[in-house]
């Protein structure tokens, strides 16, 4: 066979093998069971970090560091009710993937003993969160925030994002804090409509069709929010539950169908309000 021949065959070769690939959708946190193997597989650097909270209080944090060049805008990431979990490690690892300095507290930190990084059991998390002061909350957010952005390869913008009870402290942050530049909720409640005046941050929610709790509080947020002339922008992706992001193969697929929507217009969102 002549060389003409041979490259003409390597080339279709290498054509039907590209065209045989199945199509590669956005890159997306992993779920549940997938997470303790993506973190591990995880080409970026990431650590623990205590951070003074109070002169007698601190957290425990998650920092995952992307690989750019240039500064990084920073995303505080805002567990479930059932603590820092190592699925809300694997949200911060593709936060980095996707560009961010993402940091994770455990704001359960000072209600526990023992190894500060192990996770916590359902149970023992949804009742020492019950004992957590809101307004302690926003202080720790704040001073996660801060620290995360003095650190050397941060710029001096950040959001929140989080997920149920933590989708609904972000919403609460936006109320508390004139700092954040851009908060994002996962399926979670909305502020008392007459605090939402003291937002300054765009907001972005994000829900499953199945969550009348959550859903209920919806159309309140959003006619203040527009009476305010304030941005708060949602979807609600119908059959997906609560807890879609973690639960992805749940629910008919419905769940992954919301994840594939959500996760590309959350990095959009930070992208356009936390850019320098």
């Amino acid at each position: 066979m002549s060389r003409r021949l041979v490259a003409l065959a390597l080339t279709v070769v290498a054509v039907t093998a590209f065209l045989g690939r199945p199509a590669q959708g956005p890159p997306l946190p992993a779920g549940a069971a997938d997470a303790e193997a993506r973190i591990k597989a995880s080409p970026r650097h990431a650590e623990w970090a205590t951070i003074k909270t109070s002169s007698t209080d601190s957290v425990v944090a998650w920092v995952v560091y992307p690989e750019r060049r240039d500064k990084a805008p920073v995303v505080v990431v805002i567990h479930e009710i059932f603590g820092l979990s190592t699925w809300v490690r694997g949200v911060a690892d593709q936060l980095a993937a996707d560009g961010f300095i993402a940091i994770a507290p455990d704001l359960l930190t000072m209600k526990r003993g023992g190894n500060l990084t192990s996770e916590w059991l359902a149970d023992s998390a949804r009742a020492a969160i019950r004992l957590l002061r809101p307004e302690d909350v926003q202080r720790d957010l704040s001073a996660v925030a801060n620290y995360a952005m003095k650190l050397p390869a941060a710029t001096q913008k950040y959001g929140v994002v989080g997920y149920c009870w933590g989708g609904s402290t972000a919403f609460a942050h936006a109320v508390a804090s004139a700092d954040v530049d851009a908060a994002v909720v996962y399926y979670g409640t909305s502020p008392a409509s007459a605090t939402l005046h003291a937002i300054r941050a765009p907001v972005l929610g994000l829900y499953g069709g199945n969550d009348a709790r959550v859903n209920a509080t919806i159309g309140p947020a959003d006619s203040t929010m527009k009476a305010l002339g304030k941005t708060f922008e949602y979807a609600i992706y119908e059959g997906a539950g609560h807890g879609f992001l973690r639960q992805q193969d749940g629910a008919d697929g419905a769940n992954m169908s919301a994840t594939k929507q959500a996760w590309p217009r959350t990095i959009q969102f930070f992208r356009k309000h936390l850019s320098s």
